[in-house]
């Protein structure tokens, strides 16, 4: 995997695991401000059968306030991508690594605020993994 997300492979239905993250994201204090269906989409727009495939775009309002307060232009970085999506009988669920994303962004204050969303977002891949 790519070091930019962090990637977990779990055995149960689609339906069950996304509407687990979606509790667990919410428990952590981050909404879900978009939710891209890509099978939809995919059908959609270019009349291709795909599997479930969902991008939600979580964001942390304190966390993302802050962001900006610290990063004018992080707005660009934001939300946080969480996908969920079918692969071999099973659900994969993946989250953005901020920390690596906003790495790349040379200032201390977004650092720190980075872990921070991290730690948040791996406590929602540990419940999600425990369901």
């Amino acid at each position: 995997m790519a070091t930019y997300g962090i990637i977990k492979t779990i055995n149960k239905p689609f339906v069950k695991v996304l509407d687990k993250v979606q509790q667990e994201l919410q428990r952590e204090g981050f909404g879900v401000l978009t939710q891209i269906n890509l099978k939809e989409k995919f059908k959609e727009k270019l009349g291709v059968d795909f599997r479930r495939y969902i991008i939600l775009g979580a964001c942390n309002p304190p966390s993302a306030f802050k962001a900006i307060e610290a990063e004018e232009n992080i707005g660009l970085m934001l939300p946080c991508n969480v996908i969920i999506y079918e692969k071999n009988d099973a659900t994969v669920v993946g989250v953005i690594k901020p920390t690596a994303i906003m790495g790349i962004v040379e200032n201390e204050k977004l650092k720190a605020l980075a872990v921070t969303i991290e730690e948040k977002l791996m406590k929602v891949l540990d419940e999600v993994e425990k369901l």
